[in-house]
């Protein structure tokens, strides 16, 4: 992500450099051509003085619309926070150069020996005499003009519900990681056939480089599993070396390893970075957790089996599945409290006597040769088999007596759960899935409102739903509240730098027409909306507000020189057409690595990158042209007020 944030500016952090050379460059040109009492360094510092005060507010702009980015929280806030300082640094150390070491190197490179040419490039010439009959007909034809921006506009808003929404874009890590459930119960022997079977399709797969497999979890693992579970990781040749993308693979492997072909066992197939992600977030590897809450085990279990069905009719769902829970035979003690009472023990002094018993306690520690071991005293485990055996076990009471268990307790042979979850002190269980084919957010939208038109929850029941659909909403909400708080501190900087509330709301209805470019762009590119595609937007409205500072300052400053509206209008748009198109190419092409890059990651930076990019070709247009004809409007009804 630092990488990232270097690579978007690149593109920027000569913006301030090119602005100041330019105005340097163009003030020179008229003095040389009619030389007046000025010597070339006062005109070289006349030059940078006139354009510093729209270099110094458009940065501190840019660097403003990144606090979004600082406040978010949780896996967004530490993936993006280094993208955030690598473009706040790079930009503050570009404004200190374009402040400094540019107009120092002006003086010496173009004041001197070297005089600037008189003509102008053929692109620039070009460029001019087609900017200024459009910039007329623009004027005269302003309400048709107006009318077509408005109607881009209403376009890009009707585009926005029909985008996706999902937290972040998923890579292609080359890597699969397949989780698999065996029913509980199953031997260690045909979990490892199981897997073994499984290994053996996969490599059927000619873009498999090689499988391994790990069966179970140690007890003392944080995350333990019995050794029903098999955890099969796949590896592929590199993205850029195959024909099959990813999904292709994702849906041929699921194909492979369907009920189908392995009755009873449910699978997950993920990737090892995505697995950590959605285990980080919700607590489970997959992308949707819908988590159920309530009392009773039985309830829970026959409440899940609803949702299941529910969410299996939705469209996309994969990998589907309950969160294993089932009925297995245990041994139960339960105290009968009037006995324990009557041989003046406790409830607590029978359960620890039985956790003691079968758990063990230790005693004292054996030492031998260097190492010490605890010596811990408990039932024989041959004993602890025998009900008989346990229920005559004796425990010892405070006037010295010896009880037998079943004296004080009901020693049988039981049923209950193999596992219990809670959260939050809450018992829960899960239904967990996938999604394939289809946008995580309409997914689970949908599957919010089947589940609650569906299924009726009994009191003290409820279900939350969690993943990376939760921290989608979570990161948007924060987004777009941070957002409107940088609205407000860029129309307080724009005050600082212009002086007019008038002229400063005029600047930021630039901020939709950059809008329309990026909506375009996303529809065009997937029609999915992301954590990074909102970043991109933020990123885009600073770059935006940059380019309507440069033009309507300058505008703003031959008006108060005495110029006539539409002679300043025609002079300051001609005049720093090159600049704000030259910013524009350079943010773009700082852009481009990213928006084309494949694998490695790049799914990341991506989408950030398509909605700068394409944001930035109507905002650049939509300056040169709509902002001028808006900034000749107000200024012409002023006029006419006064």
């Amino acid at each position: 992500m630092t990488l990232a944030g270097l690579a978007i500016a690149v593109g920027m952090v000569v913006d301030d450099a090119i602005v100041d050379v330019e105005n340097i460059f163009r003030r020179l040109k008229d003095y040389f051509k009619q030389p007046s009492s000025e010597t070339p360094t006062q005109v070289v510092l006349r030059a940078s003085n006139e354009i510093r005060s729209s270099i110094v507010f458009a940065t501190l702009i840019i660097m403003l619309v990144f606090i979004p980015l600082f406040s978010l929280e949780g896996m967004e806030g530490r993936m993006f926070r280094p993208l955030g300082w690598a473009v706040v640094v790079a930009m503050a150390a570009s404004l200190l150069v374009a402040l400094t070491l540019i107009p120092a190197l002006s003086d010496l490179l173009l004041a001197g020996k070297y005089r600037p040419s008189e003509r102008e490039s053929f692109v620039v010439s070009a460029v001019k005499n087609a900017y200024r009959p459009l910039l007329s007909l623009t004027l005269k034809w302003r309400s048709w003009v107006l009318l077509v921006a408005l109607g881009l506009l209403v376009l890009a808003c009707s585009l926005i519900p029909k985008l996706g929404r999902e937290f972040l874009p998923i890579m292609d890590e080359a890597t699969f990681t397949i989780s698999v459930f065996s029913p509980a119960g199953t031997s260690l022997g045909e979990s490892i056939r199981i897997g073994r079977e499984m290994e053996s399709k996969l490599l059927t797969i000619p873009e498999v480089t090689g499988v391994s497999s790990r069966t179970g979890r140690a007890s003392t693992d944080e995350h333990a599993h019995d050794v029903n579970t098999n955890e099969i990781l796949v590896n592929f040749v590199p993205p850029y070396e195959r024909q099959k993308d990813r999904p292709t693979l994702l849906a041929e492997v699921r194909q492979l390893l369907s009920q189908q072909n392995f009755p009873g066992v449910q699978v997950s197939v993920g990737q090892p970075i995505q697995h950590r992600l959605d285990h980080l977030l919700s607590g489970v590897n997959a992308q949707v957790a819908i988590k159920l809450f309530g009392p009773d085990l039985s309830q829970l279990r026959q409440l899940a089996e609803q949702v299941r069905q529910v969410v299996a009719e939705v469209d996309g769902v994969a990998d589907l599945q309950v969160e294993q829970q089932v009925e297995v035979e245990q041994l139960q003690i339960k105290v009968d409290r009037l006995a324990t009472a009557r041989y003046g023990l406790s409830v607590k002094d029978v359960t620890h006597f039985a956790e003691d018993a079968f758990k063990g306690q230790v005693v004292s520690q054996v030492l031998k040769g260097q190492r010490q071991y605890d010596l811990i005293l408990r039932v024989d485990p041959h004993q602890a088999n025998q009900i008989n055996s346990i229920a005559k076990l004796k425990i010892r009471t405070d006037a010295g007596q010896r009880v037998p268990l079943d004296q004080v307790a009901t020693v049988q042979i039981g049923y209950g759960p193999n596992t219990i979850n809670r959260e939050n002190v809450s018992r829960r269980i899960v239904i967990q899935c996938n999604v394939q084919d289809r946008d995580l957010g309409r997914f689970a939208t949908e599957v919010q409102h089947r589940i609650q038109s569906r299924v009726a929850l009994p009191d003290s029941y409820f279900i939350t739903y969690g993943g990376q659909f939760e921290s989608q909403q979570k990161a948007q909400r924060r987004i777009i509240f941070q957002a409107g708080l940088v609205l407000i501190g860029i129309f307080v900087l724009l005050y600082l730098a212009m002086n007019s509330v008038r002229l400063s709301l005029l600047v930021l209805l630039n901020l939709p027409l950059a809008l329309i470019g990026g909506v375009i762009s996303v529809f065009l590119s997937g029609g999915v909306l992301s954590v990074p595609s909102l970043v991109g937007f933020i990123l885009l409205f600073g770059i935006a507000v940059r380019n309507g500072i440069i033009l309507i300052g300058h505008i703003n400053d031959l008006r108060r020189q005495g110029l006539p509206l539409e002679q300043a209008i025609f002079q300051g748009a001609g005049e720093r057409i090159n600049p704000v198109l030259m910013t524009a190419l350079t943010t773009g092409l700082g852009m481009l690595p990213l928006a084309l890059a494949h694998g490695s990651g790049a799914e990341l930076q991506k989408p950030l990158a398509i909605v700068i990019s394409g944001g930035m070709v109507t905002a650049t247009l939509l300056t040169l042209f709509i902002l001028p004809l808006l900034y000749y409007i107000v200024e012409k009804q002023t006029d006419d007020a006064t």
